[in-house]
């Protein structure tokens, strides 16, 4: 009876005990309900106090809180975000972020769950027609990631829309809109975003585009700048903007001609295969008259391509700036366009108190102050069509020290306006100019062309006629900066690059409007003409920079890098002794001319790397298989054999030019035989680099008397190198330090085959061999005691590479 009245009890309080659960439980669930369903009425969160503003979205703020009022028209519309930096922290990212900055770029819809809004992030790298089956697994198959979650907090009065606190997108840590990228985080050792101290300054909906900008603290323990502070503050710029329904029609690329480009897989292609689809990226231009400019009659664009002065350029410069955007008019009348594309210098506030250069509607060439030496010409791409929605060019201030010290570098020998740090006004001018013109080429869609410089004759850089007509290279949009071929005495010559018939050429290929055709595809026809029109010509050639075509080399000029490069040297011993009188001045110090010869020695290293290329090199001519001829021919033999002999000449004979007395005896203590020997072991290792003596090896399989082979280079290298021997010559510090170099290059190439032997660790023994025996025979012939030390040195250094050689030889063999 007991045990009956314990167990009743114990089921008693054990009910007792779960009711508190259960109503607790219930409470909860009401409560999440209600949370759930808890829509306030528009008034509540719009009236009196809300300060509006009408645009794409309504955007609404009320104190610190901001809202969206986003219509369930624009739901699953798409839509692009931009992320840049509008105010940057002081030398984050090394000097190549500032104000202007794109952080990303992604195509994004808003979509609606039940009562919550979602951001998505959207891609069309696989696409499909959506009336084919396999649009759903394509669908299936590319989930839309969330960026962001938001509850409804009210619907409009006529619930078209529906109002959302935007707040959280903004100051919360979100990766897909932040200015830190993770390596960043990683360099600075960022901790966290600190709300306290985050905040939206504002939010501007316009037409087609909305406006925010907002400031984000974040705490680190190693900043950039401001140490003391432990954070990093960055003003973002969030640019979102619809885009069209109706897509710009693609133009499908052609590796022939240089284009950017955007990539997609096209599942609803007869493809036997997942069909990849490239299209060029560009501005979308549509003549005003479409008949007018079928006849032939320059017709000007529905809307032009408009660059807006960033207010903070000098004054004296913005004529030049101008003038580098307009100089692409002419491009666009060969593709039929006139006033295609226009510079105008940016409102005032007082004309327009809205405009400002992160607006996405504005394309802008931005200043920057930073000691950065560049300048960029970044665009903003619809990645369904690869229109071209909007750019802004970088121009860094302190770019203005590189092209007045190359000026002087590479032209100064046969240019009296070049001696000096003081750059003329109008020399400068020009230089900004054409560097514009550069990366506006690079925001119309246009890549590096390398192979530019070499249409050009070398010797016709030396004309007067010639240069001013054609330019140095065939584009702008080649790294051919200065006429560094032009000798002294050759009198009116062009020295500085411009736009060339090329840039007239990929201009009228990208963007002539075809209106005959519907399709990409059909399109081709007609593209192909044009291309297969110029293909004999070598000035429309394109090829981007590899390490394997002296064609296609950057900094060169002139279509025989050999003669350029001799010429340049020429010039280089000119500038050298006079380097101190054109770089000081009375009452300063010499860290101009510091700088300026390390950079002279940076130019004699191009100039050295354009020969170098010979060796092992490669032309590549692109082609697709309905035109003759091959895509890759291997240098003929003769001309390797001169690029050797020049290397032997100029760059492993000890170049004492460059030891100018009054210019080392002022810039430093010492470290003029470690700096020889930097510029030499580099270009050697360059030299011998394992894929250029590859390719050597594949040429003389496939080509055998015809090939300059491994075995010769090899040879005739040791033949420069330790000349000294032949003769008993004295061999000073330079040769000294060059001659280990060779041997721990070739040590270095013995030892690294350990899985499987090759030709080239094979001649690299033999060479070390050689050398060694070389060595042994002549240490004794020579009474200067640290020759003699020298020589015995790089004997036993040989001989115990090769006993460890062999001996791993052998215990791998065992093994």
């Amino acid at each position: 009876m007991h045990q009956i009245i314990k167990n009743i009890l114990i089921l008693f309080l054990s009910v007792l005990s779960v009711q508190p659960i259960l109503a607790q439980k219930e409470k909860n669930q009401k409560q999440e309900d209600k949370t759930d369903i808890e829509i306030k009425k528009y008034n509540e969160i719009i009236n009196t106090k809300t300060i509006s503003d009408n645009g794409l979205f309504k955007v609404h703020r009320d104190g610190e809180k901001f809202y969206y009022e986003i219509p369930f028209t624009l739901l699953n519309q798409d839509m692009l975000l931009v992320s840049r930096i509008s105010k940057n922290a002081s030398k984050l990212g090394g000097g190549y972020m500032n104000a202007g900055s794109k952080t990303n770029e992604q195509l994004v819809h808003w979509t609606r769950v039940r009562n919550t809004i979602h951001l998505k992030s959207v891609s069309y790298n696989s696409i499909a027609n959506d009336s084919l089956p396999i649009y759903n697994s394509v669908k299936d198959n590319n989930y839309q990631p969330v960026i962001s979650v938001f509850k409804i907090t009210a619907f409009n009065n006529d619930s078209t829309a529906a109002v959302i606190k935007i707040n959280d997108l903004f100051l919360t840590d979100v990766p897909a809109i932040s200015g830190l990228s993770q390596r960043l985080r990683k360099q600075y050792k960022v901790k966290n975003l600190d709300k306290k101290r985050s905040f939206i300054n504002y939010i501007s909906s316009y037409p087609k585009n909305i406006e925010v900008r907002h400031d984000m603290t974040y705490a680190a323990t190693e900043p950039p700048s401001n140490s003391r502070t432990g954070t990093i503050s960055l003003e973002m710029s969030q640019s979102m903007y619809v885009l069209p329904k109706k897509q710009m029609r693609a133009r499908l690329y052609d590796k022939r001609v240089g284009w950017f480009t955007i990539n997609q897989f096209d599942y609803g292609s007869e493809a036997l295969k997942a069909d990849r689809k490239t299209y060029i990226t560009r501005w979308k231009l549509i003549p005003k008259d479409l008949k007018a400019y079928q006849r032939g009659e320059l017709v000007e664009p529905k809307k032009p391509i408009v660059y807006y002065l960033d207010p903070a350029t000098p004054k004296k410069w913005r004529p030049y700036f101008k003038k580098g955007i307009e100089d692409w008019q002419a491009a666009f009348e060969t593709a039929g366009f006139k006033n295609a594309i226009l510079a105008k210098d940016a409102p005032t506030k007082e004309q327009d108190p809205d405009w400002s250069p992160e607006d996405s509607r504005y394309s802008t060439v931005r200043y920057v102050a930073s000691t950065t030496r560049n300048a960029v010409g970044p665009s903003v791409v619809d990645p369904r069509s690869g229109e071209i929605i909007e750019s802004d060019i970088i121009w860094y201030h302190n770019h203005l020290k590189s092209y007045r010290n190359r000026y002087l570098l590479e032209t100064g020998a046969a240019n009296p306006l070049a001696r000096s740090l003081d750059t003329p006004e109008s020399e400068m001018g020009e230089m900004i100019r054409r560097v514009i013109s550069h990366e506006v080429g690079h925001a119309l869609g246009l890549p590096h062309n390398m192979k530019a410089s070499f249409a050009y004759p070398t010797d016709s850089l030396r004309s007067a006629s010639f240069t001013q007509k054609w330019g140095l290279a065939s584009t702008i949009m080649d790294y051919t900066r200065y006429n560094y071929v032009a000798q002294p005495g050759d009198k009116g010559v062009r020295w500085i690059r411009m736009l060339g018939p090329y840039d007239h050429y990929a201009i009228n290929w990208g963007y002539r409007y075809i209106s005959n055709t519907d399709t990409p595809q059909k399109e081709k026809v007609t593209l192909n003409t044009w291309i297969n029109e110029k293909s004999g010509d070598p000035k429309y050639l394109f090829g981007g920079r590899n390490s394997y075509d002296p064609s296609s080399q950057t900094e060169s000029v002139g279509d025989d890098p050999i003669i350029a490069s001799s010429y340049g040297l020429s010039n280089l011993k000119i500038v050298a002794p006079n380097l101190v009188k054109w770089t000081t001045a009375n009452g300063e110090g010499y860290e101009d001319l510091e700088e300026l010869y390390a950079e002279l020695i940076q130019v004699w290293s191009r100039y050295v790397g354009h020969v170098i290329t010979n060796i092992g090199g490669i032309y590549e001519k692109i082609k697709t298989s309905d035109q003759s001829g091959i895509t890759y021919t291997h240098l003929n033999k003769s001309q390797q054999i001169k690029a050797m002999e020049f290397l032997n000449k100029n760059v492993f004979t000890t170049p004492k030019w460059l030891l100018q007395k009054e210019i080392i005896n002022n810039i430093s203590p010492s470290g003029s035989v470690d700096r020889i020997r930097s510029m030499q072991t580099r270009q050697l290792t360059n030299l011998l680099n394992k894929d250029r003596l590859n390719r050597m090896i594949d040429n003389q399989a496939l080509n055998d008397k015809q090939a300059y082979s491994i075995v010769r280079l090899f040879k005739e290298l040791r033949i420069g190198l330790w000349s000294e021997l032949e003769k008993n010559k004295s061999i000073d510090v330079f040769r000294r330090n060059l001659q280990r170099e060779h041997v721990a290059i070739l040590r270095k190439l013995m030892f690294e085959d350990k899985k499987q032997r090759s030709d080239i660790s094979a001649i690299a023994r033999a060479e070390l061999k050689t050398i060694q025996a070389m060595t042994s025979n002549s240490a004794s012939r020579y009474n200067d005691g640290i020759i003699k030390f020298h020589l015995l040195d790089i004997e036993a250094l040989i001989k115990r590479s090769l006993e460890t050689e062999n001996y791993n030889s052998i215990h791998k063999t065992a093994e």
